[in-house]
């Protein structure tokens, strides 16, 4: 602030300068008192003439009036305001929105400036992406710096993806600025069993401006239109909403129609053409959970998982096949010799946050040729060895570390075990060379064994590289969870199956191709701890 002072000549710095001027700029110097307003949404207030006509003449492309390009006598400018009003514009519009309202602290003529609808536009677009005609606004009585400060700045925390708090269903919201609105989308996945099918989303509320107050929140859930509703920033990576019109989401032909409604939008189908009564009761139960939160929700934030060249495939989300729960979303992980499949959508067994396969990078499967891989013995055969060789390598692995700490402890030295972070980051390394060595190996036939149940007959027939996994597994209510054995079978960059051994069932996944923004996460240790969260909540 003190810098900013002595460029436009207030403060203990303008000296003799400004005494010796004549009384023009006396009368400049006069008009920079210092402003106090910190608030962003009064950055710019106060009325605006010469500085709209600056705007004017820059956005029209006309020249700039020999007077204003230069100082007093001709001389180079000495301070920011004997700088054209134009100019300025050009040098405030580049800087970051949030900054802009220390400016407008320095002086009175800053503060005006800065009411110039084009330096907020520019905000807008370059850090929020609206490219819309704003001009428009001019029916509301809003202008472009009430867009970034009471819509897009208030709300940017909400910016990204975020899971719902819907007991073990979960769900994927995506928070967007869509045009003059900022809106959130629900995605679901695409109707069972057509994994490879793009995903589905719908509106559950939009916020925007309807008229120079402040942003209005609306719930879109329903038939009925949008209706009023409410957004509280819980903490941080934490938001809820509340629908203030719950009746706008009923239907004149009460529960029944409401059901059969969700039902075609849900499934695609009818409750006659499911035959399966266990599958029946799964979605009569889904219903009925769901339904009752009337879109009144906490959402938490989730990151994509950061990428790495070392890893097998790109992270990030897919949506799989799991039986009679239908397609649910899967978020893909590397973690050195590791990778994982976290839940984002769940089911009464298996719910929403919990890591539902893990892969074993450091032991691939070499599988039997295409006759005996028909034989689901011969492969459960190969699988059980290897896990057996898995558990014999932990039990040493564990040995090692405690005979390393009883000789550290007997020497009375720093730990430093060898099956510590240390090792595990050697194994990791040695791993992930592995790994990388494998990523694209030639194609093998691939078809699955007699007995093993699959809800989709066209998966593909050739896969690169087959790895020892785990898959959790558990009865109703995550009752009596447990750690089975299976196979990681990679299709390609965007297709990968898992063979569930004990359940004798076949998931096949398929990635989601959507371009998701703000939702990054800003370091390796914040996505750990994110997935950490999720898990422990849904446990």
């Amino acid at each position: 602030m003190a810098v900013c002072a002595r460029l436009c000549g207030v403060g203990p710095a303008r000296g003799c300068r400004r005494r010796s001027a004549a009384r023009e700029q006396r009368r400049g110097a006069a008009d920079s008192e210092p402003d106090t307003d910190t608030d962003p949404e009064e950055a710019g207030g106060g009325g605006v003439t010469e500085d709209d006509e600056a705007a004017e003449r820059i956005e029209g492309g006309r020249p700039l009036p020999p007077s204003v390009e230069a100082g007093p006598a001709g001389r180079a400018p000495l301070s920011l305001l004997e700088l054209p009003p134009e100019l300025l514009v050009q040098i405030f519009g580049s800087l970051p929105g949030t900054d802009l309202p220390s400016l407008a602290r320095v002086c009175t003529t800053f503060r005006r400036i800065l009411s110039t609808d084009t330096i907020w536009r520019r905000r807008c677009r370059e850090e929020y992406g609206v490219c819309e005609n704003l001009r428009k606004l001019e029916i509301t009585g809003a202008s472009c710096r009430d867009v970034y400060a009471k819509l897009l700045h208030r709300y940017r925390h909400i910016l990204g993806l975020w899971q719902p708090d819907i007991g073990p269903y979960g769900g994927l919201l995506n928070v967007v600025v869509d045009g003059l609105f900022i809106i959130g989308w629900m995605y679901l996945p695409p109707h069972d069993p057509h994994v490879d099918d793009p995903m589905r989303f719908k509106p559950l509320f939009r916020i925007h401006l309807m008229e120079r107050k402040c942003a209005t929140v609306e719930c879109m859930y329903g038939h009925k239109g949008p209706h009023n509703g409410h957004i509280q920033i819980v903490k941080k990576d934490e938001f809820s909403t509340k629908c203030n019109q719950t009746d706008h989401h009923r239907m004149s032909g009460g529960r029944q129609e409401e059901f059969r409604t969700w039902l075609r939008e849900e499934w695609g189908r009818t409750l006659e053409d499911i035959f399966h009564e266990h599958m029946q009761e799964l979605i009569l139960m889904k219903f009925i959970y769901t339904s009752q939160y009337d879109n009144c929700l906490t959402y938490r934030r989730i990151y994509l998982p950061p990428s790495s060249p070392e890893d097998l495939i790109q992270p990030g989300l897919f949506k799989g096949t799991y039986g009679s729960h239908g397609l649910e979303i899967v978020m893909l992980s590397f973690h050195g010799k590791k990778a994982k499949g976290t839940k984002i959508t769940g089911d009464p067994n298996i719910p929403a946050g919990q890591q539902t396969v893990e892969i074993d990078l450091a032991h691939p499967l070499q599988l039997p040729d295409i006759e005996n891989l028909r034989d689901f013995s011969e492969l459960s055969r190969i699988v059980l060895e290897v896990q057996e060789q898995v558990r014999r390598e932990e039990q040493e692995r564990e040995q090692r570390q405690e005979e390393e700490e009883h000789s550290q402890q007997a020497a009375s030295q720093p730990a430093s075990p060898l099956g510590g972070e240390g090792a595990e980051g050697e194994e990791t390394a040695a791993g992930a060379e592995g790994t990388t060595q494998d990523k694209a190996p030639a194609s093998q036939p691939f078809v699955l064994p007699m007995g093993v149940i699959s809800r989709n007959e066209d998966y593909p027939r050739t896969c690169r590289v087959c790895f020892y996994g785990t898959g959790l597994i558990a009865g109703h209510g995550f009752t009596s969870p447990e750690r089975t054995p299976g196979v990681f079978v990679l299709f390609d960059d965007d297709r990968f199956g898992f063979i569930w051994l004990e359940l004798k069932s076949f998931s096949l996944y398929s990635r989601i191709k959507v371009s998701f923004q703000n939702a990054q996460a800003p370091s390796r240790e914040a996505f750990d701890e994110m997935l950490k969260n999720i898990q422990s909540l849904a446990t």
